[in-house]
């Protein structure tokens, strides 16, 4: 086993663990469970610490605030204070109109399943972020962010591993190929992979851990 084989080894044996499980999401093609991703993925877009965007995540989902018809349903103060509860209080207000916004044009234009928009992409990735991106609060970072997890589900985007991700492979001194990333995984899933990269990316002491876990 080669030096690059350790290091990826060790950041997915320690860190190797997607945003979605860390927010309590069983991820399936399913739409509840791809709703809340997206929801997650707003909220982590933000400039925001990830454990904070997670605990707002999990704080909308136990006030049920996990559909888009609930989310449009429930008044803008319900969402500011799920929001605030997860401790997500500079964005919140701002935030939970997005939420509402983006919960009222899921409904209307893909009937609050986000399989249809993926359908409506046609198998093309760029036009699937394109699409993500018409959301209220998506960017391109939320969209990237989206795509990372959903490659879980959605195999055919695998595998997407966005500039967040191959950042987190050059601080640890690892190729900025996705390919070549993959292979150095073996057979480790690439949302799983590109989480761990993310991670190693945000956290300079992750990728020091691994790096010293490594040698």
């Amino acid at each position: 086993m080669n030096r690059d084989e350790r290091v990826v080894r060790e950041l997915v044996s320690a860190y190797g663990r997607t945003y979605a499980e860390e927010a309590g999401i069983r991820l399936a093609d399913t739409p509840q469970p791809l709703y809340r991703l997206l929801v997650l993925s707003l909220l982590l877009s933000a400039r925001i610490r990830a454990s904070v965007a997670v605990a707002a995540a999990r704080a909308l989902h136990e006030d049920r605030l996990d559909s888009p018809r609930r989310m449009a349903a429930a008044d803008w103060q319900q969402r500011v204070d799920a929001l605030g509860r997860g401790g997500y209080r500079r964005y919140d207000e701002r935030t939970a109109t997005q939420l509402g916004d983006g919960a009222e044009l899921l409904d209307e234009r893909w009937g609050g399943d986000l399989r249809r928009l993926h359908e409506e992409a046609h198998g093309d990735t760029g036009e699937l972020k394109r699409l993500l991106q018409e959301e209220p609060g998506i960017g391109p970072a939320g969209a990237d962010i989206f795509l990372r997890e959903a490659q879980r589900v959605w195999p055919e985007l695998g595998p997407y591993l966005d500039g967040k991700a191959l950042s987190g492979a050059e601080r640890l001194g690892l190729p900025k190929d996705p390919a070549k990333l993959t292979e150095l995984a073996k057979d480790t899933e690439p949302a799983v992979l590109a989480a761990a990269l993310v991670r190693a990316a945000l956290d300079k002491g992750v990728a020091e851990d691994c790096l010293r876990r490594a040698s």
